[in-house]
């Protein structure tokens, strides 16, 4: 067989291999991705399709977030994918979540440059016709969260891909090794100048010496779909709820965290235990995706508990209140690569060429593009 050539290899098609993929051909390079599934079929299209810039770490990896966005926002423009900029409400119906909430914008300046405040209850039920509005205190706005479908958008990016840079897929085709120059795979072998490693949940494939000092371990999630909605109707901005507020890295050092834990610790312990905090977001076709909970370890059973989806609505009903056709139809278990340690992301070069990437935990659909091109910015 004869060796074939690019000047970039990515391994993986889900977000993260799709963002390097991008990065590589705007810079002119000639990029093959080779993904051993005939379609992507991982995390990246088991989620929520959130782009979620106001959950990320405050300051470098917020500002990441951000780009991502005005990446997602440039291919829709191109493409037509359905990317409303529906924003995002943080609903709070306890004075310790409105207390976080608030002295969250006070110590994220950007957020609140990028629009980011506190509305009241009537405001946040005018923005979106599913909150509910007994009980609930007051909420934050935010206008930068991107809505996407992440089962169309993710083949339809690779589409883009190809169309716009000529990008090569080969889908169905492991890659077995890498030696630079040369990548092997089942479909021959490569010779190329750079390879980027991005294999999600199958972190252990290549390199595992690696992987077994990386400090990645796997997540696991469950997530539930509806119906969709009579009539087209729209959810408008994403919604969450208190125990959000304890999930997301960007309230990390808001001083009435500790007491909004303690008290959901001893309100809701089989939430806090399973890792559970619930958001709501739309797909194209009108359905509404909930979820989720978090499990960690290297090796997690591949089974979903029905007492942990029942969680998620009983906690859903407290903020939301969904229309009587939204019943769940679908319900499925997810598993990503995640850092338990306070690193937003792995990024190592194993050897000379070859750069893994790994570890953005659920965040990649909100921060691959803009990770991919600083990565690409130094190599």
């Amino acid at each position: 067989m004869n060796r074939q050539h690019a000047d970039t290899v990515v391994v993986g098609a889900g977000i993260v291999g799709l963002a390097h993929a991008l990065a590589a051909a705007r810079r002119g390079r000639k990029v093959v991705v080779f993904e051993r599934d005939d379609f992507a079929v991982g995390a990246s299209i088991r989620n929520f399709g959130m782009i979620w810039s106001v959950g990320q770490q405050r300051g470098k990896v917020y500002e990441r977030a951000l780009r991502s966005r005005e990446v997602w926002l440039e291919v829709a423009a191109k493409t037509g994918l359905w990317a409303p900029e529906s924003g995002s409400l943080h609903l709070a119906t306890h004075p310790d979540e409105v207390a976080v909430l608030e002295e969250f914008l006070q110590l994220s300046d950007a957020a609140r440059d990028r629009g980011a405040r506190m509305i009241t209850a009537e405001e946040a039920a005018e923005r979106s016709g599913f909150v509910r509005r007994d009980g609930l205190r007051a909420a934050m706005w935010s206008p930068t969260e991107v809505n996407v479908d992440p089962r169309r958008a993710i083949p339809a990016v690779a589409e883009y891909l190809a169309a716009e840079y000529g990008v090569e897929f080969r889908f169905g085709t492991h890659v077995r090794g890498i030696s630079m120059p040369t990548v092997s795979t089942t479909g021959g072998d490569w010779d190329c100048a750079q390879v980027f490693v991005c294999s999600g949940n199958d972190f252990a494939s290549l390199y595992p010496e690696v992987f077994a000092d990386s400090g990645l371990t796997r997540c696991k999630l469950q997530m539930m779909r509806t119906a969709p909605l009579a009539g087209g109707r729209a959810l408008g901005p994403m919604l969450c709820g208190g125990l959000t507020l304890l999930h997301y890295a960007a309230f990390d050092g808001c001083p009435s965290q500790a007491a909004l834990a303690e008290r959901m610790g001893a309100q809701r312990p089989f939430h806090r235990e399973h890792g559970i905090h619930v958001l709501v977001s739309q797909t194209a076709d009108g359905r509404i995706t909930l979820g989720d909970s978090h499990a960690y370890g290297p090796t997690l059973d591949p089974f979903a508990d029905g007492a942990v989806d029942d969680a998620v609505l009983e906690y859903l009903d407290t903020f939301a209140a969904l229309p009587p056709e939204a019943e769940v139809t679908e319900r499925w278990v997810g598993f990503y690569p995640s850092l338990r340690d306070g690193r937003t992301e792995l990024v190592v070069d194993p050897e000379p060429g070859v750069t893994v990437v790994n570890g953005v935990s659920g965040a990649g659909m909100t921060l691959s593009f803009g990770l991919a091109e600083e990565t690409l910015a130094t190599r």
